[in-house]
């Protein structure tokens, strides 16, 4: 092989390691929000689940040499579950949703910190 075959096989390899590392993380966070999946209802079960099944599941929209769609896959159920996360947390709290009316005159408005 010539030198140049070389460093294109090198770079091909240290990019499909670098998208399967990406894709573990991703995993791994995914994973981490599993603790609370019984408050984020069925939507988030199903983003769980179904983003785990998708990375883990040999059928895939790219080959699997290519993490480029599990990364996808499981970025958008992270994306999606720390929305619901969020809007769960306020939700507990018993934050009102922000709107931009004025406070009542008299009052004086604190911030949120």
């Amino acid at each position: 092989m010539s030198r140049e075959a070389w460093v294109l096989v090198v770079l091909a390899a240290v990019a499909a390691l670098a998208t399967l590392v990406g894709a573990v993380l991703l995993a791994v966070r995914v994973v981490r929000t599993r603790r609370m999946l019984g408050a984020l209802g069925v939507g988030g079960k199903v983003a769980f689940y179904g983003a785990l099944i998708y990375t883990i599941l040999p059928v895939d929209v790219l080959p699997d040499p290519i993490y480029l769609d599990d990364m996808g896959v499981l970025a958008g159920a992270l994306i999606y579950l720390g929305r619901l996360a969020a809007k769960h947390r306020a939700a507990q709290r018993g934050l009102p949703d922000r709107s931009d009316t004025p406070p009542e005159p008299g009052r004086a408005r604190r911030p949120v910190s």
